[in-house]
């Protein structure tokens, strides 16, 4: 058995993007959450210049699953233009 995985998600909006931001976060959490071993993804912190999105995977192969998966390359597509920096992923 694998110990769980917790990781936080940074984003930094282009000024004015922050509610396009969210919108996007929230119709990939809609998709995420129904996906194996998701335990948590949600927006846990936000304000106009940062948005944090908490996750919790089961295990890393969960995680790996995820990270390749058809709604991460959504979001990022989605993103790619009202980002002002990379999205900041941290392992917590």
């Amino acid at each position: 058995m694998t110990d769980p995985v917790r990781l936080q998600a940074i984003f930094i909006p282009n000024e004015g993007e922050s509610f396009r931001v969210k919108l996007a976060l929230e119709i990939a959490i809609e998709e995420v959450v129904r996906e194996p071993g998701c335990l948590q993804y949600e927006i846990t912190d936000e304000s106009e210049e940062r948005i944090v999105l908490s996750e919790l995977w089961a295990s890393a192969e969960d995680l790996e699953k995820h990270s390749n998966g058809i709604a991460v390359q959504d979001l990022n597509e989605s993103l790619s233009a009202l980002l002002a920096e990379p999205v900041k992923i941290e392992r917590l």
